[in-house]
């Protein structure tokens, strides 16, 4: 689907675009759970593999053509797995309920992980994986997890460095490269752009490229539609962007993004509420509010097949 491919900042492809309404069929990829936040924060969000298998399902048959995946824990389910047997298995049990969906790994993890630990989801056969683009920093209290919740634990006070270096993060897309993964580039501010140079430079990644703006975290770029726009500028010929917003800003700049011919990623990771006082149902509300919003707007819904023409990857589902 060569026509996914075109020049996002070119105002006239926009307005003809726009005019026809022929944009590119809108790739929503919904992030069941995260690896942080769990029941405490939505007693609705998945947590074991049973629950994400199902929360899954219920995404793809809204409309999501890729799922985001954090495995937890078997044993801490406030953290994510650094377990390849776990993440094949949720993986399988995904593949086994949703036969065409594109499966999206996290090597982003949870805090305090080591590179080992993080890269262990690369080995149950995702299609596509997170790759950050650069160190983060965070500093955020995570809500005590009481019982009879599985695991409960205190209140935690977090502030720490999701490291990476140039060296790390060309690692972590050598291991994508070697296992064709395709990299799904997180990228938080537009300084890291300079680390998609370094990655094509090193031909570590293949057009069509997958660059995800993730805004609103506690040391990315501020989340308004200027940011997006700013961050359109230079983003690669030949690439794909997807948009995530952050708690209250998800439906904005998930808004944002189907207009400019962009795609989305939706869900419980990012966003636990489905408006002010309002916890989300499901995963599957998220997607279902996020189509109809899309077909207001004149976008088709990619269906998993389209969505991998899209973005390069083999037609053949992979087989955890």
């Amino acid at each position: 689907m060569n026509d996914a491919l075109w020049d996002f900042k070119n105002p006239y492809a926009w307005m003809g675009r726009a005019a026809r309404s022929a944009f590119p069929p809108l790739i929503i990829c919904c992030a069941i759970s995260g690896g942080i936040q769990g029941k405490e924060s939505n007693s609705n969000l998945p947590e074991t593999a049973e629950e994400q298998a199902q929360s899954a399902y219920d995404a793809y048959n809204a409309g999501a053509s890729m799922i985001h995946v954090h495995v937890r824990n078997t044993q801490k389910l406030y953290e994510s797995s650094d377990s390849a047997a776990e993440y094949r298995a949720v993986n399988r049990m995904i593949r086994a309920r949703c036969p065409d969906v594109i499966i999206n790994n996290t090597t982003g993890g949870s805090y305090g992980m080591t590179d080992s630990q993080r890269l262990a989801c690369l080995d149950a056969a995702p299609e596509v994986a997170s790759l950050n683009l650069g160190p983060e920093m965070y500093k955020f209290k995570a809500k005590a997890r009481p019982e009879p919740l599985t695991h409960p634990r205190p209140a935690l006070d977090l502030d720490g460095l999701h490291p990476a270096t140039y060296a790390q993060i060309n690692h972590y897309a050598r291991e994508m490269k070697r296992r064709r993964i395709k990299p799904e580039m997180e990228l938080y501010h537009p300084g890291m752009y300079w680390v998609i140079q370094d990655l094509e430079r090193e031909k570590l990644i293949e057009p069509p490229y997958l660059v995800q703006f993730v805004l609103g975290t506690v040391t990315g770029s501020f989340p308004t539609p200027w940011t997006v726009m700013s961050l359109l500028q230079e983003l690669p010929p030949n690439s794909i962007f997807e948009v995530i917003g952050t708690g209250a800003y998800q439906l904005p700049l998930n808004t944002l993004a189907i207009l400019l011919g962009g795609h989305v990623r939706v869900g419980m990771e990012d966003n636990v509420y489905y408006k002010k006082g309002q916890l989300l149902a499901s995963n599957a509300q998220a997607v279902e509010r996020i189509v109809r919003i899309a077909r207001e707007l004149n976008r088709e819904i990619a269906t998993p097949a389209q969505a991998r023409e899209i973005l390069g990857l083999s037609s053949t589902p992979s087989q955890p």
